[in-house]
């Protein structure tokens, strides 16, 4: 792993628990993490619910893109984390990969989402300690 961890998130359409995984680990690690998401089949914009919830922790998220998983983004990540993209995301040794199962957000109003947006700040925490430690 480099000296600064870099993750990438991945999910189907990056418009929802991988946008704000990113987010959350940027708002926690600051510059001890180098973060990415991104979609196997993204989708045009972010889920409006998600990017509400997301501000009600003062993270802004409203002019994030979804975008395109590719080789290179897999290739520059030391830790790949799946959000129900099932086989889309490309394996290459030396990569540690988790499988994070998670509701998924879409279609789905602000109530159902903070459960969700809470559980990925929880793991996100987790995650960072691991990658992190305190010194």
């Amino acid at each position: 792993m480099s000296s600064t961890p870099e993750v990438l998130f991945v999910c189907v359409h990056n418009a929802g628990r991988s946008q704000m995984a990113a987010a959350l680990l940027r708002h926690h690690g600051g510059d001890r993490v180098r973060v990415r998401s991104a979609g196997s089949a993204p989708a045009d914009v972010v889920n409006p619910a998600v990017a509400e919830a997301m501000a009600e922790l003062g993270i802004d998220i409203s002019a994030e893109v979804p975008k395109k998983l590719t080789t290179g983004a897999v290739e520059a990540s030391d830790v790949v984390i799946t959000m129900g993209c099932g086989d889309a995301c490309p394996v290459f040794p030396g990569k540690r990969y988790l499988d994070w199962k998670l509701d998924d957000p879409a279609g789905r109003g602000i109530d159902a989402v903070r459960p969700i947006r809470d559980e990925i700040d929880r793991r996100v925490r987790e995650l960072l300690t691991e990658l992190v430690p305190a010194s």
